[in-house]
């Protein structure tokens, strides 16, 4: 029986977990510091094991590597280049949903030499946007048709039923990631033209875009998309974007959260000594009299503005203490978001993934390709960012221990060997991309909105 040891018990491991125990043949290690997180989840299965275990501890994570087939990690990027190492070192296959970073990829040729694969981006997105955008892709050429224009979008969201509060989102993975991504640069190919978008200027530049079967949304710049035109082989296009979707308002709300200073690192306050009232009367040199004037004022709104109403509904006008003792103004406003943005009992997020392509085939007009997944959590049960997270995951690690994943180095899932048995599995689970074709004409070619 092949063993596979999974890294972390968080948000998106249960799916994963119960995946590879119910396939049968596998033995699951779930490895967290938090060993009863692990245990609920293994649920006293005959080939599920539960330990406790602190990643930062080298020499025990290494004797639970060496026992490993394949090791799965669930945890954060910035831990992977140590698990890689290890797997390496052990000669063990590797799995993550992250993103391939330059130590990652400095391990490709040393993977090569011992015929092992490191599977990378291997979720929902990075993941599912690649293993969709690639069928449609390899679909296109093989019908001697090419790319023209690809703009890809996905957003985790809270479901209408489950969208009750005035910020419109909830946290079904890390509110740090989140506000670290807040600030992130991005970069797209419109109409030939590269365009860049600062991180400071990133929730300035948005779009409403619709999605069928979904709603409208606002659409601001996931990351750099240029390096993925060689990835997915599509040289020459004059239009290349990755977006993220949110509901209606979410831009504007960031955008004031970030001029007002909530995500500075450097900021710090004792918090058994000052409240949030008199954390943001700091940022803005106001006397705290009239905090709500003074915060509108700084940022240039209306009183009235709804951005105000949101600050208060958050408590940051709050004259409570918290219990955080010192900290940074970043990690009390990730506090904040944690106990404020949350899913309750019952309540379900949505998941939503949405391709256009522009195509050009030989003797046709030109042809839009719309590829959709919508998605939603299951009451009660696992949330719909932890199915398409983890699921990609177990499946991946499950088709590498039948040896139908063999090809060595540092990999993402964007060759058919890897996204076609994926996204097969993946409709067996009831999470299918839906694709619509249709005739353009020339007024709707590259049209941003609506």
């Amino acid at each position: 029986m092949k063993q596979i040891l999974i890294l972390g018990a968080g948000l998106v491991a249960r799916p994963a977990v119960r995946y590879l125990l119910e396939k049968g043949g596998l033995k699951v290690v779930l490895a967290d510091q938090e060993v009863n997180k692990a245990e609920a989840i293994i649920k006293g299965h005959a080939n599920g094991r539960a330990v406790r275990m602190d990643v930062k501890d080298e020499t025990m994570l290494a004797q639970h590597v060496s026992k490993a087939d394949i090791v799965v990690s669930l945890l954060p990027w910035t831990l992977h280049p140590v698990i890689a190492r290890l797997c390496l070192a052990h000669g063990k296959h590797l799995v993550t949903a992250s993103y391939v970073k330059d130590d990652m990829q400095a391990l490709d040729a040393p993977a090569k030499e011992k015929g092992l694969v490191f599977l990378n981006e291997v979720g929902v997105d990075p993941g599912l946007d690649h293993m969709s955008a690639m069928k449609i892709i390899d679909d296109v050429k093989s019908e001697g048709g090419r790319i023209e224009t690809f703009y890809s979008y996905c957003g985790g969201l809270p479901a209408l039923e489950s969208n009750n509060n005035p910020l419109g989102y909830k946290f079904s993975w890390s509110p740090e990631g989140a506000m670290l991504a807040a600030t992130n640069d991005g970069r797209y190919l419109e109409h030939g033209q590269v365009i860049e978008v600062p991180g400071s200027r990133l929730f300035e530049h948005y779009w409403l875009k619709s999605v069928p079967g979904a709603g409208v949304f606002e659409a601001y710049v996931n990351r750099d998309a240029l390096p993925y035109i060689p990835i997915y082989g599509l040289e020459g296009v004059t239009g290349m974007y990755r977006g993220t979707l949110r509901n209606i308002g979410y831009c504007e709300t960031w955008d004031y959260l970030k001029k007002l200073g909530l995500l500075n690192q450097k900021m710090m306050f004792d918090f058994n000594e000052v409240t949030p009232k008199e954390v943001l009367a700091n940022i803005v040199n106001s006397n705290g009299t009239d905090i709500k004037k003074d915060v509108a004022a700084y940022l240039g709104i209306p009183i009235h503005s709804l951005t105000l109403k949101k600050l208060e509904w958050l408590g940051l006008f709050s004259e409570r203490r918290l219990p955080l003792g010192t900290v940074s103004v970043f990690e009390m406003f990730a506090n904040t978001l944690k106990n404020k943005l949350v899913y309750d009992e019952g309540e379900m997020d949505l998941l939503v993934q949405h391709h256009e392509f522009e195509a050009v085939y030989p003797g046709l007009p030109m042809q839009r390709i719309q590829s959709t997944l919508i998605d939603l959590g299951i009451p009660g049960g696992d949330s719909s960012m932890s199915r398409t997270v983890g699921y990609p995951v177990g499946i991946a690690a499950n088709l590498i221990a039948e040896g139908k994943i063999d090809t060595a180095g540092v990999r993402i899932p964007v060759v058919p060997q890897i996204y076609r048995p994926i996204l097969a599995e993946l409709e067996n689970l009831n999470i299918r991309f839906v694709e619509r074709k249709s005739t353009l004409s020339e007024d709707e070619r590259s049209y941003w909105g609506d």
